[in-house]
């Protein structure tokens, strides 16, 4: 089966709304995904997986009771399962992430935003 590259930066430049997560492939089970972010989130949790951000563009501070974490492009963070954490960017930033297809994004599927495929 033939597969098509994805262009993260095309992807991106498709929709303008923020903290909603686009698909773009697929791997081993896992969703890729590319999402928009401004301002803050929600604390959450995952219970059952790790919670991976990488920043392509822009600067995301990860907030945790332990301390938080700040990215800019080119850096990722694990968070790990079972940490409550609140991702924050003051400004408009672009991130890619990956987790196990069917996750909700905030830890509980009655408050998730939807993903939808790009």
């Amino acid at each position: 089966m033939a597969r098509k590259k994805v262009n993260l930066s095309d992807n991106l430049s498709t929709f303008s709304e923020h903290w909603s997560p686009k698909v773009v492939a697929g791997f081993n089970g896992n969703d890729i995904m590319v999402v928009k972010v401004k301002g803050e989130f929600v604390w959450h949790s995952h219970p059952d997986t790790d919670d991976f951000f990488l920043v392509l563009k822009g600067r995301l501070t990860i907030r945790m009771h332990d301390g938080d974490v700040t990215l800019g492009p080119g850096e990722l963070y694990v968070v790990p399962k079972g940490v409550e954490h609140c991702p924050v960017a003051e400004e408009e930033t672009h991130l890619m992430l990956i987790e196990p297809a069917g996750t909700p994004n905030t830890g509980d599927e009655a408050t998730a935003a939807v993903k939808s495929q790009i």
